[in-house]
C-alpha cells in the first residue's frame, strides 16, 4: 500500500520569523521532491480546539491563533513570530498530524508522512520557541491514547536539535516513550540525560561521526523500543543532522535516513501493526533536505 502524504498550502505564506532559515522554501522543495513519488495526498484539516487542549492551555492557544494584520509581525522570541498567515499554518500543521494518527489507527492509511511547516517539537505547553508554536507530535500522541485507545505510544526524534517541547508535554506521562538523539550543547540547550523513566535523551557533541551516532541510537533508543513494544510510533523527522546542514554539526547522509526509515518500518511492523507516522521537523540545506526526505520516504 502506498504511503499517505498529508500537507497544506497555508504554510507557504507563513514566515514566522525575521531573516532566518525557517522559510516557505523548505516545504516547497520537499513537496516538489515528494510529488515525483507514488503516494496518496491528503489535505490537512484545521486542528480542533479539543486537540490543542491536549497539550496546551487555552490562554496559549488563543495567543497563537490571534489575528495579525497584514504586513504586521508579533515577535514571540528571537526567531519565532506571528504574522497574518500563522494561525492557519500552525493549525493545519497540527491537524495534519492528528489526521495521520486517525488514518493509521483506523487502517485507512498504512503509514503517513506529514509534509508540514512550521515544525513543532520545541513548543512547550505555554511557550512558543524555535520556529514552533504547538507541540504537534505530543498532541497527536495524546489523541492516539485518548481517542484510539493506543496503550503505548513511542516518539522518536532524530532532529539535530533536542525536542524540548515534546519532552515537556510527555515527560512522566504513563503510556508514552520519548527518545531523542541530538547535538549538545546546541539550541535549545536542553536534552541532557534525565532520570525520568519514559524519557531517553542522547546528547552528542558536534562533529559526532555517523558510526558513533548509530551506535548510540541502536544501543539506547532501539533497545528501548524493543522493551516498550509500542502500539504506534511517531517520528519527529528532522533532516538537519545531515552533514551539509548549516544549523547542525552531525554527519548523517541520505543513506542514513534511508536506513532509519527501514528500521522504523520494521519496528512498526513488529510491534504496532505497521502504524508509523513521520512529521517533518528541521532541515535547512535545501538540496540535502529534499534528497534526505525522498530517501527516507522511499524506504518506508
Amino acid at each position: 500500500m502506498a504511503i499517505t502524504f498529508i500537507t497544506h498550502t497555508d504554510c507557504l505564506g507563513h514566515l514566522g520569523q525575521k531573516n532566518y532559515e525557517e522559510t516557505p522554501k523548505r516545504l516547497e522543495v520537499v513537496l516538489t521532491a515528494l510529488k515525483r513519488l507514488d503516494g496518496n495526498w491528503v489535505d490537512a484539516p484545521l486542528a480542533k480546539n479539543e486537540d490543542l487542549l491536549r497539550a496546551h492551555p487555552q490562554s496559549h492557544i488563543d495567543k497563537m491563533l490571534q489575528s495579525v494584520a497584514p504586513d504586521h509581525c508579533v515577535e514571540l522570541d528571537y526567531d519565532t513570530a506571528l504574522d497574518t498567515h500563522t494561525a492557519k499554518a500552525i493549525s493545519r500543521a497540527v491537524g495534519a498530524v492528528c489526521r495521520a494518527v486517525d488514518g493509521v489507527c483506523t487502517g485507512e492509511f498504512a503509514q503517513a508522512f506529514c509534509a508540514v511547516r512550521p515544525p513543532g517539537h520545541h513548543a512547550e505547553p505555554e511557550r512558543a520557541m524555535g520556529f514552533c508554536y504547538f507541540s504537534a507530535i505530543a498532541i497527536a500522541a495524546f489523541r492516539a491514547r485518548q481517542v484510539h485507545n493506543v496503550e503505548r505510544v513511542a516518539v522518536i526524534d532524530f532532529d539535530v536539535h533536542h525536542g524540548n517541547g515534546t519532552q515537556a508535554c510527555l515527560e512522566g506521562k504513563e503510556g508514552f516513550y520519548v527518545g531523542s538523539i541530538h547535538q549538545h550543547p546546541h539550541y535549545p540547550n536542553t536534552g541532557t540525560e534525565v532520570d525520568t523513566p519514559n524519557i531517553r535523551n542522547i546528547p552528542l557533541p558536534g562533529g559526532t561521526s555517523a558510526k558513533h551516532w548509530w551506535q548510540e541510537y541502536n544501543d539506547k533508543i532501539i533497545k528501548d523500543i524493543h522493551a516498550f513494544k509500542p502500539g504506534l510510533i511517531l517520528v519527529s523527522a528532522g533532516f538537519d543532522a545531515h552533514r551539509d546542514d548549516p544549523l547542525g554539526e552531525f554527519n548523517l547522509t541520505e543513506d542514513d535516513y534511508s536506513a532509519l526509515a527501514q528500521q522504523l518500518s520494521s519496528l512498526a511492523n513488529t510491534y504496532a501493526n505497521g502504524r508509523l507516522v513521520s512529521v517533518l521537523e528541521g532541515g535547512y540545506n535545501m538540496e540535502a533536505l529534499a534528497n534526505s526526505t525522498v530517501a527516507y520516504v522511499n524506504a518506508l
